[in-house]
């Protein structure tokens, strides 16, 4: 499986703002799942950018699964789910459900968060917030499923006892 994250900052993206922690954490994320890194970047955010390099990495370079990290919020910059949305066929809403639901425990603005996943092709993208410590809190939650999804949209033979019915 190939995979990139992305993470969406404008300040770390210019270099004014510390070192980005949370593209390492979705890093990590991808050898758990047993995927090759083909690439990491810090973007601005900026929809038209973020849109253009979620297609790149499917689209172009062939990756099975993209991770962003920031911009899911609610400040006026934040718009990476409004950017995913443009480029994803299909959206898969329970992905980004568990993720807020695994970040309750955590924070009582778990609410807040409004990351999207979804499918572009055979491939999945999936929005984190930009806290490495909420990745790290949230991720193991949802890995499971996540490599479950990439077999189903490799057209692999899965697991039936994992469906549901």
């Amino acid at each position: 499986m190939r995979a990139a994250t992305i993470t969406v900052s404008s300040s770390r993206a210019t270099g004014d703002g510390p070192p980005d922690e949370s593209g390492p954490r979705l890093e990590a994320v991808i050898e758990r799942l047993g995927g090759d890194l083909v690439g990491s970047e810090v973007i601005s955010d900026d929809r038209e950018t973020i849109a253009g390099r979620l297609r790149h990495w499917v689209d172009e370079v062939g990756c099975d699964l993209v991770l962003t990290s920031g911009g899911t919020g609610l400040a006026r910059t934040d718009i990476t789910p409004e950017a995913t949305r443009e480029v994803i066929d299909r959206e898969a809403p329970g992905i980004a459900e568990a993720l807020r639901a695994a970040s309750r425990p955590h924070t009582d603005k778990w609410m807040l968060s409004r990351g999207v996943a979804g499918t572009r092709g055979r491939a999945l993208i999936v929005n984190f917030p930009g806290s490495p410590r909420s990745i790290d809190q949230t991720a193991p939650q949802i890995e499971s499923a996540l490599a479950h999804a990439l077999h189903l949209l490799a057209g692999e033979a899965s697991d039936q006892s994992h469906s549901i019915d």
